[in-house]
């Protein structure tokens, strides 16, 4: 990306550095708090079931796009590294994600982690010194302005913050990153954990750019690269490990290529286990097997991950640059699922008619609006459409997404006043969600007092509720005295999510 639009137009390490800081100071504690599972928890607690597994959809999408990013780069890698064919590679490569994922599980996402995080730091960075140094490479702030630092056009302004706040926002509702959230002991420790990955972000991120930098800057005629020169656009997914190869010596290019693969590689199998996940437990048990075993749910979390890595496969051989598809799986993240989260979490009175009508109403002006990566033309078009490529100058991202927001609102409260003042019947409330509500919900919603004393009391504030797939510690388990003698007295169960059916499950 440094090559084709230079440092300014690479925004996906920015702009994911600060949906992890937004993550950590408005999600993270709520979601940890309330000890849920996966992300899709409080969509399906509130929303229904069924709701929640539509919800499912743009989760997977994302989830899908990110793979294929993922699964391009690593092939685009290899086949710099083995001299072969790109599409081979990104087969290989996906064969290779799928096999490590069947056998590993989650433990070959928390290992494999590990091994990102120092293969990336010692991997890439030690590379640096030998690339800049080339005799083909001059100083990167010699002609900067002509390489590698390209202003911004006042025409793709609009379209340019647009992106840029769908990194942002579109980068919190993932299960990939919840799944840390609400694996970690305390509430504030999942906070801590996104503001130290939004460092990360940043740091992990910044030999990749000085290496752009360095290729924008070299003279690739003086190099062994036996391609034309200057590097047509379509060999710049490749620009990366290009750049190690023939700009490093033997040993650090393969020093830093191992680093590469290792560092993609490892982000695919939590891809594939977060979306796989997500339907075995939020699709499949909850839609259509809400009695089936965990055998069970290990199978269908098998066949799960077959099915998305071919997705995620079939996509990445489909999109040409690996940087749009950064752009693609935050795409349906941002305009559906940020404003359905954020509603969940902080509105009180949202509920399924609202959920569903956001939904529908979003996702359709999004659709409307075409995509010029797809190279799907616009029914919507905006000022400033180009009926060539089908781009769009409006921001119409973030449209979408305040369209899914004001529907949600809007459908949630005029639900509510068309109930509650008798103009529909309550028949008619067909979610069950404004008056025609099941009486064992009613008896649970009797316990909230109680439920929030478990929540701050027997937990502690700092810590939350204890998710229930987790392991107690004594950190989690802050007893109060007050809170216990109060149980004894009136007799009452703890509510639905209490440590006693925590320690029972």
């Amino acid at each position: 990306m440094i090559m084709a639009n230079g440092i300014l137009g690479c925004q996906a390490p920015v702009g994911y550095a600060l949906s992890l800081v937004l993550g950590g100071l408005f999600y993270a504690n709520r979601m940890r708090s309330e000890g849920y599972v996966t992300m899709l928890d409080p969509f399906q607690i509130k929303y229904g079931e069924r709701m929640g597994g539509l919800l499912f959809i743009p989760a997977l999408m994302g989830e899908v796009f990110w793979t294929a990013a993922i699964l391009a780069a690593l092939g685009s890698t290899l086949s710099v590294i083995v001299e072969m064919e790109p599409r081979p590679a990104i087969i290989i490569s996906a064969c290779v994600a799928l096999f490590y994922t069947l056998i590993g599980g989650l433990y070959s996402v928390a290992y494999t982690d590990i091994v990102q995080l120092f293969c990336i730091f010692f991997g890439l960075w030690i590379s640096i010194p030998f690339a800049m140094t080339h005799e083909a490479v001059p100083s990167i702030t010699v002609n900067a302005t002509e390489n590698w630092v390209f202003p911004i056009e006042s025409s793709t302004l609009p379209s340019y913050f647009d992106n840029y706040l769908l990194l942002m926002f579109g980068g919190i509702p993932w299960q990939v990153y919840f799944q840390r959230v609400l694996s970690s002991k305390t509430a504030m420790k999942a906070q801590i954990l996104s503001y130290i990955a939004a460092i990360g972000c940043i740091v992990m991120a910044t030999p990749a750019v000085l290496l752009g930098a360095v290729a924008a800057s070299a003279d690739w005629n003086r190099t062994s690269w036996t391609g034309p020169v200057p590097i047509p656009p379509k060999d710049y997914p490749l620009i990366l490990p290009m750049t190690l190869q023939y700009l490093c010596p033997p040993v650090i290019a393969f020093i830093g290529l191992g680093a590469l693969s290792a560092a993609v590689m490892s982000s695919a199998d939590s891809s594939i286990l977060s979306a796989a996940s997500m339907f075995a437990r939020n699709v499949y048990r909850s839609l259509f097997r809400t009695a089936a075993s965990e055998r069970e749910i290990l199978w269908v979390m098998r066949a799960a991950i077959f099915g998305v890595t071919a997705l995620a496969l079939a996509m990445a051989l489909t999109v040409e640059s690996i940087y749009m598809l950064w752009y693609l799986c935050a795409d349906l993240v941002y305009v559906i699922l940020f404003p359905q989260l954020t509603a969940v979490l902080y509105m009180k009175k949202s509920n399924t008619y609202g959920s569903l009508a956001g939904y529908v109403l979003g996702l359709f002006v999004r659709v409307a609006g075409g995509d010029q990566n797809l190279k799907v033309p616009a029914i919507i078009k905006y000022p400033g459409y180009d009926e060539e490529t089908y781009a769009q100058a409006f921001p119409f991202k973030t449209l979408s997404m305040v369209v899914t927001s004001v529907t949600l609102i809007g459908a949630t409260y005029l639900s509510i006043w068309l109930f509650e003042s008798g103009i529909l019947p309550r028949r008619f409330d067909i979610f069950m969600c404004v008056v025609n509500i099941p009486d064992e919900q009613m008896v649970l919603a009797s316990r909230e007092s109680l439920d929030e004393r478990t929540k701050f009391g027997i937990y502690g504030k700092e810590n939350g509720k204890v998710n229930p797939a987790l392991k107690f510690s004594n950190e989690d388990l802050v007893a109060t005295g007050e809170t216990d003698d109060s149980e004894e007295h009136d007799g009452s169960p703890p509510g639905p999510r209490g440590i006693h059916s925590g320690l029972v499950q």
